[in-house]
Parts: structure tokens; sequence; C-alpha cells
């Protein structure tokens, strides 16, 4: 159980790791002043395509990166989102919420952006991708911490630790520390 709440929480910052820093900015600042979190389907949904983008985005740093800290990050990255995909399905289909397919057009922007560098390029660019992402997921499952709904509630405060961990690795390898 344990293993698949960390699943839950990276898959929850996975959906939050994408998105641009324009959002995030929106988002962190309503958060901020004490409005209103996103209702819980639009919460359910977001973090959906961001976890699958962060699984898409840890693939690609395995065989992008040159690193061995960030090819390392990359598969934490697509293993903590995997489970965490898994554990918002069944409450998706609890709340019965229709989950995306796919990720969507700035999560594939993204990708085909970083999908372009190898070696050091990519490295930096990817840890710039996952910090930005990571602080915007760590206030917005803060807020859904928060949520009236106590399922999602739930979720999101199981998975905000392993959110959280994934900034404070992602802010050490940027910084040119290694955690592992």
């Amino acid at each position: 159980m344990r293993t698949y709440g960390a699943t839950t929480l990276a898959m929850a910052i996975a959906a939050c790791l994408v998105v641009p820093a324009t959002s995030g900015a929106r988002s962190n600042t309503k958060a901020a002043h004490g409005q209103s979190a996103k209702p819980p389907q639009e919460f359910i949904k977001h973090a959906a395509v961001g976890g699958m983008a962060e699984v898409k985005l840890g693939e690609l740093a395995e065989q992008n990166a040159q690193s061995d800290a960030v090819k390392s990050f990359g598969k934490r990255m697509r293993d903590d989102h995997s489970q965490a995909n898994s554990e918002l399905a069944q409450l998706a289909a609890q709340k019965n919420v229709t989950l995306p397919k796919d990720v969507d057009a700035k999560h594939k922007a993204t990708y085909d952006r970083l999908s372009k560098l190898k070696g050091a390029d990519f490295d930096r660019a990817y840890m710039d991708a996952m910090l930005q992402d990571h602080r915007h997921d760590v206030a917005e499952f803060q807020s859904a911490a928060k949520s009236s709904d106590p399922d999602v509630q739930a979720f999101a405060s199981k998975t905000l630790p392993t959110l959280q961990s994934h900034l404070e690795e992602a802010q050490q390898i940027a910084s040119g520390g290694s955690r592992r």
C-alpha cells in the first residue's frame, strides 16, 4: 500500500509538472489569495494529463539525458507517476470522471521541445521543466488537499509528500548535487 500511495503521489506530481509557468503562476496566485481550488473533476482531469506527461517525459529523460542522476530521476518520474496514474484512474471511475486519453497541446509541445535535445542540453532543459512543474504541482496539490470532496482531499494529501520529494530531488540535481 505504501508503494501504491507513493505512485499516486508521483502521478499527481507529474500532472502538474508540465504545466507552463504562466498557468502555474495563476494557480499559485489563486491559492495564495485564498481563492477556491479547481473543482474536483477538473483537478482529476488535470492531474491525469500531468501524470501521463510525466511518464512520457521520464521515459525521454532515460533515453536522452547525459547525467546518471537525471536518468535516474526520469526513471523515478516514470515509475512513480505510472503508479499514481493507476490510483487516479480508480478515483476518476469512482467519481464518474472520464479521463483524457493523451496529453494536451501544452504538454505535447514541451515533449516535442525536449525530444530535440540530448546530453547536457537535455539535462538542463528537463530539470528546469521539472522544477517549474513541481513547484506548481506542490501548490496545486496543497490546494486540493483542502478540497470539499473528501476523496480528492485524501488523494491529494497522500500524493503531496511524494511531489514534495520530487521537487527536493529536482532542486538538488539542478543545482549540481545528486540525491541518488
